[in-house]
Parts: C-alpha cells; sequence; structure tokens
C-alpha cells in the first residue's frame, strides 16, 4: 500500500464516483449494513435482558464485553484466513458464524450461556467486518478515500436501522433481535454468494501470519497511536452504547427510537460530514476536535444524569460526533502504513476492540460500586487521555495528511 495508492480520492468529482461501484461492492456494503444492525437490534432489549434473566446491569454488559474481546483476539487471524480462503469465503464464514450464534442466542435462558454465545457472535464479526473494509478498499474503483466513506456509510445504515427493528422485536420478547439477526444474515449470505465473484477470478494476495500484526505495530508508531487511540476512545464509546439504556428510563419501543436518532446522525455525519472537515482541516485536526466534544457531552450525561430529557439529547447528539470519527481515524489507518490494508485493519482493530471489551463491564461495575454519575465521567476522561495521546505522538502522525492532500 503505496502513498501513490493512498492520494487517490477521486480527483473528477468524488460524489460522482462515490456510486460508481463494481457489484460486488454493493454486495459487500448491504450485507455489511445486515451485519452491523446486530449492534443496535441488541441495544434497546439490555434492559429487558436483565429483567426476564434476572442479570444486573454489569452483567448484562458482558454481551458487549464477550463480543469485543473475542473480536479484538479474532482480529489477529483474520487476515490469516482471507489470505488462505480468499475475501469472498471469508465474508461467507464469518456470517454464517454470527447466524448460528445469534439464533442459539435467541434460544438461551440464562445470562452466561448469552454472553458465551456472544463471544461466538464476535467470532464470526470479526471475520466479516476486517474482511468487508479490506474488501471495499480493494474492490473499489473510486479511491481508497471514497471507500471508507461507503464502509463506515453501511454502518451507519446499520446501526441507525438496528435500534427500531430492535425496539419493535424486543417490544414483543427479548429473544425477537437475535432471532431476526438470524434471519438477516441469510439474506446477507445470498446476496453475498451470488453477487461476490469467485476465488479464482479475484486476485490472489501473499498469505500472511499471526505475527504480521503485531510486527506491524512494531514497526509502523503510526499505527499503534492509532489503534491506542481508538481503544482509548472506545471507552467512551462502549460506555453510551452498554450503560446510557440503564439510565434513560425507557422501554425498548423507546430505546429503539433514541437510538435511531443516535444513528441517523452517525450515518449522515460519517458520510457527508466528515470529507468536509478532513478536506478543510485535515484528518488528525479533526478527529482531535470531535474527540474533545464527545468527552464534554459525556461529562454532561455524568453531571445531568437522573435528567431523562439530557441523556436522550446527548446521546443523539453524540451520534454526529461518533459518525465523524469513526470516518476519520478508519481513513488515518488506512494511509498510516505501506503495508497489507488487511493487515492494517487487523493491527488497529485488535487495539481498538480489547477498549470496547473492558469499557462496558468497567462502566457497569463503576454504577454499582459508586453511582450512575461516575461511569460517564470515567469514559470522558478516557476519551480525553486519547487526545492528549495524539498530541504527544504528532509527529509520528502527521504524514497522514500529507498523504491525503497528495504531496
Amino acid at each position: 500500500m503505496s502513498s501513490t495508492t493512498q492520494a487517490n480520492p477521486a480527483e473528477a468529482g468524488e460524489k460522482a464516483s462515490l456510486l460508481k461501484q463494481p457489484k460486488a461492492v454493493w454486495a459487500v456494503f448491504f450485507a455489511g449494513i445486515i451485519a452491523f444492525m446486530g449492534i443496535g437490534l441488541v441495544d434497546p432489549i439490555l434492559p429487558a435482558i436483565a429483567k426476564n434473566l434476572n442479570a444486573t446491569p454489569s452483567e448484562v454488559s458482558l454481551l458487549f464485553t464477550s463480543y469485543n474481546a473475542v473480536m479484538a483476539l479474532a482480529m489477529l487471524i483474520t487476515g490469516m484466513i482471507s489470505s488462505r480462503l480468499g475475501i469472498k469465503w471469508t465474508l461467507l464464514v464469518g456470517i454464517v458464524i454470527i447466524a448460528v450464534f445469534s439464533a442459539l442466542g435467541g434460544f438461551s435462558n440464562g445470562i452466561w450461556t448469552l454472553v458465551a454465545l456472544r463471544g461466538g457472535w464476535g467470532l464470526g464479526n470479526a471475520l466479516f467486518v476486517a474482511t468487508a473494509l479490506a474488501a471495499i478498499v480493494s474492490l473499489s474503483k473510486s479511491g481508497t478515500a471514497n471507500a471508507i466513506i461507503l464502509y463506515e456509510a453501511a454502518i451507519g445504515l446499520g446501526i441507525s436501522v438496528g435500534p427500531l427493528l430492535g425496539g419493535w422485536l424486543g417490544g414483543m420478547s427479548w429473544r425477537g433481535p437475535f432471532l431476526g439477526v438470524a434471519v438477516l444474515m441469510v439474506i446477507a449470505f445470498i446476496g453475498l454468494i451470488t453477487l461476490m465473484p469467485n476465488p479464482k477470478t479475484t486476485v490472489k494476495r501473499p498469505k500472511t501470519s499471526l505475527s504480521d500484526p503485531f510486527r506491524a505495530l512494531k514497526q509502523h508508531r503510526s499505527l499503534f497511536v492509532f489503534g491506542i487511540t481508538a481503544a482509548l476512545y472506545n471507552f467512551g464509546f462502549f460506555t453510551l452504547l452498554a450503560f446510557a439504556p440503564f439510565v434513560m428510563g425507557l422501554d425498548a419501543h423507546g430505546l429503539g427510537i433514541v437510538f435511531l436518532g443516535w444513528g441517523i446522525l452517525l450515518a449522515f455525519t460519517s458520510v457527508f460530514m466528515a470529507p468536509k472537515l478532513q478536506k478543510r482541516f485535515g484528518t488528525v485536526k479533526s478527529m482531535c476536535v470531535m474527540l474533545i466534544l464527545f468527552a464534554l457531552v459525556l461529562f454532561i450525561m455524568g453531571i445531568w444524569t437522573s435528567t431523562q430529557w439530557v441523556i436522550i439529547a446527548a446521546v443523539i447528539f453524540a451520534g454526529a460526533l461518533l459518525g465523524n470519527n469513526n470516518t476519520l481515524i478508519t481513513t488515518a489507518v488506512m494511509n498510516s502504513a505501506p503495508i497489507e490494508r488487511s493487515t492494517a485493519s487487523a493491527a488497529y482493530s485488535f487495539l481498538r476492540f480489547i477498549g470496547g471489551a473492558i469499557a462496558p463491564f468497567l462502566a457497569g461495575k463503576l454504577a454499582e460500586w459508586f453511582n450512575p454519575h461516575i461511569p460517564f465521567i470515567v469514559g470522558a476522561a478516557f476519551v480525553l487521555i486519547s487526545v492528549l495521546f495524539i498530541w504527544a505522538n504528532n509527529k509520528h502522525v502527521s504524514h497522514v495528511d500529507l498523504i491525503e492532500s497528495g504531496h
């Protein structure tokens, strides 16, 4: 992945080229929407799961912890698997695993069984997520920047539609969203196996090893910096995602509507606003501003935790900040080091999901040990530390903006 390859953001019209994609890209895009629905589908039913399975908020938060912990570890082998199976079959295997474990989750009767099954779901998601990003970037004909915008759009659409569907299904039963994910993944499987090119028509990539992500983190300081930044940022992200539902005082339908608003803003800003910020102010500077604003939102949530309208408004507004930041940091990672994109994604995601694994459980425990205000304040502190970490390592990441500007 040379700088020449990176600096190709479709000079002849970014908006037009974004929609001119091969069928394979759209197949991955739509499968991505369905895959990321899985996150939002479950969120509105967290309080219902706690009530029906007699679990505490910290125990329910383990649904995110096991999911993210397995994803973090699995990210280390995604490149090794995809370089042997090929992009298409790795995506399909990931989808099958998600469908099986989400269906089993829908029939489980205990919180610890459900936590274990979410770990299996995380394995499938790791195979899909890491490979989907590499697939869209490599198959797209409109440059890395537009490909990443398309990938983030799939995330945003999936996350925005998921809560509404999850709230509707969850209103009937907490099991509904789990079974709903299984059905949706079957649809995604059919779309991919029909529209993705066969492995023999795909350019073969060199086989990667388990040590490649670690070697990449060691050799490329910029990749390490963005990975640690994402891990710290995820403390705030998953505190909001996993703990906010417990302090809003809403039922599954209400939570679904709130997170629908959150997801719509996330999707909109990731596609339309982030590229403008990136072009005008630069990726790193824009990222730092979004992180500071997100930390302020979390601090506000920590101060006015008992005021329902403040929490609801803060969650929805946070979607705009998170959409911008997700696109900015993903773009930065893809442009951070001259290595195979799948290796860069695996190395970065390993660190990112470690933060996502610790944060939900920590948030629940902090609320039990102290009070419901503390999780948001601690999450805000971690996000601010991520900004300080970027500033302290600015000399290692400043080249990202030079690559994107074509210099």
